[in-house]
């Protein structure tokens, strides 16, 4: 039966911050290489043997346009599973299972965090490749992390090889402290736990029924009455958000006796922090790992990432640096995990920091916020060839464009015309306008706002190409 990559998408990687940010979170920046993690997750099992040529992909509605345009970048075919609210692992599972299951009965899942970093592909695959009898046969397959040293940041699998893989799960454990995690590590049954599964949707379905029946009802019943917007896959969102919060740990493998284990070794990582990134970047023989337009004088074990400037620094030991163009995180190492508490105090004061880069993505190309204050803001919009933004108008503002680069065709009520590099014109409050690039490059255009009301939801959207039409957001 052929493997059906099932890809979750829905976390926020707080821990990452400024680089990761609630909108736009750490699986669709690329954080080790040129590839996005989410694009890494799915070429991983690209040549696996007998995986499917589609994915699943269990994401949010911020993301969506996201994640499906870096998936398309890769030629890769993909369902994406719309939560209409995060409610954890086990949920999410449920909903790939329940579609997947709806295409063929005998579909065999392989469940992956779209934000981790495996290293060594070859032994990954074969890892697979050793779990996959079990779950043809009614297992459900997890991956242990053969550990490397003693860690407190992880939960564990207990597992006794003996020279066989897979194994039965004896334990799942949680986050242990110092001592323990030193006597795991010495005792050599004990493995991180990964988040990664595989088994048929059958069997996972049925333990579901189980041991967290509402869950598995709850999931049933809202896809059931799904909609469908292309690749998109919307379950009934007032269904959805009555089901339980839990993970695929707590919910199902802790209380299963089905559970099996397959070792593996292949160079992983959570990337739950930015220690750990380090760990899993290139460093210098002082152990520094720059990043961007980043210098460095008598500096050691020092993380630099600079996005739009140059950083420089002096003498450090042990110090994390992350330049965005709207934010800057200088750290301890040893205190990086404390990231996510800086993050929440951040939400605390309602700043938008925490939920958007200065620079926004949207399915028509990205916008930059170069300059904000009372009463006028100044963005650079980039807009894609083929790509046309949202028949609007605003209630409180008005605008004034200038290409900069490329060529744009402007709607003014029942004007439509081009304007060229160094050509303008304006948009009254009220205005009936869209922007479009029917041509081969990219559009540049300077837009400068000016009115009472500057917001993103001041939009009265008319038509969308990207079935957005009556929101304003």
């Amino acid at each position: 039966m052929p493997i059906i990559p099932v890809i979750l998408s829905g976390g926020a990687g707080t821990r990452l911050w400024p680089a990761s940010r609630s909108m736009y979170p750490k699986q669709l920046l690329p954080l080790v290489e040129s590839a996005t993690m989410l694009q890494a997750t799915a070429l991983r099992i690209r040549d696996l043997p007998g995986a499917a040529d589609s994915c699943l992909v269990v994401s949010n509605e911020a993301h969506r346009f996201s994640v499906a345009e870096q998936l398309n970048a890769l030629g890769m075919k993909a369902s994406i599973i719309l939560e209409p609210e995060g409610r954890n692992t086990a949920p999410a599972v449920a909903l790939a299972a329940l579609q997947a299951i709806s295409n063929d009965k005998d579909s065999l899942l392989l469940v992956m965090a779209a934000d981790h970093v495996i290293k060594d592909l070859a032994a990954f695959r074969q890892s697979v490749l050793d779990g996959l009898p079990a779950a043809e046969s009614g297992r459900l397959v997890t991956f242990g992390i053969v550990p490397t040293h003693a860690e407190t940041g992880y939960g564990y699998v207990k597992a006794t090889l003996d020279g066989a893989s897979p194994a039965p799960v004896e334990a799942f454990v949680e986050k242990p402290d110092a001592a323990m995690a030193q006597k795991y590590l010495e005792e050599g049954c004990y493995f991180w736990n990964s988040g990664m599964f595989l088994f048929r949707a059958d069997t996972f379905l049925d333990e579901l029924e189980k041991w967290a029946p509402e869950i598995l009802a709850i999931c049933r019943d809202s896809m059931q009455r799904k909609t469908l917007d292309g690749d998109f896959i919307r379950p009934n969102a007032e269904i959805f958000t009555t089901c339980p919060s839990d993970s695929i740990d707590y919910a199902l493998m802790e209380k299963s006796d089905i559970c099996s284990m397959v070792p593996l070794d292949a160079g992983w990582s959570d990337v739950g922090s930015w220690s750990a990134l380090q760990e899993v970047c290139e460093r210098d023989s002082d152990g520094n790992s720059l990043h961007g337009d980043a210098l460095v004088h008598n500096c050691k074990r020092t993380f630099v990432q600079a996005e739009s400037r140059l950083v420089t620094a002096v003498g450090l030991d042990n110090v994390i640096i992350v330049e965005t163009k709207d934010a800057i995180l200088v750290a301890d190492k040893s205190q990086s995990q404390d990231v996510k508490e800086l993050v929440d105090r951040l939400k605390q004061s309602d700043r938008g920091e925490t939920k958007l880069h200065r620079e926004v993505f949207r399915p028509w190309g990205s916008f930059d916020s170069l300059e904000n204050a009372d009463n006028f803001q100044v963005k650079r919009l980039v807009i894609k060839p083929g790509a046309v933004l949202s028949l609007q108008k605003h209630a409180h503002r008005s605008e004034h464009w200038v290409v900069v680069r490329g060529k744009a065709r402007i709607t003014r009520n029942d004007e439509e015309f081009d304007l060229n590099v160094n050509e303008s014109t304006y948009i009254s409050i009220g205005d009936v306008h869209r922007i479009a690039n029917p041509f081969d490059e990219p559009a540049h255009v300077i837009e400068v706002q000016c009115g009472d009301y500057l917001g993103e939801d001041d939009i009265v959207r008319l038509e969308d190409n990207y079935g957005r039409q009556g929101t304003n957001t």
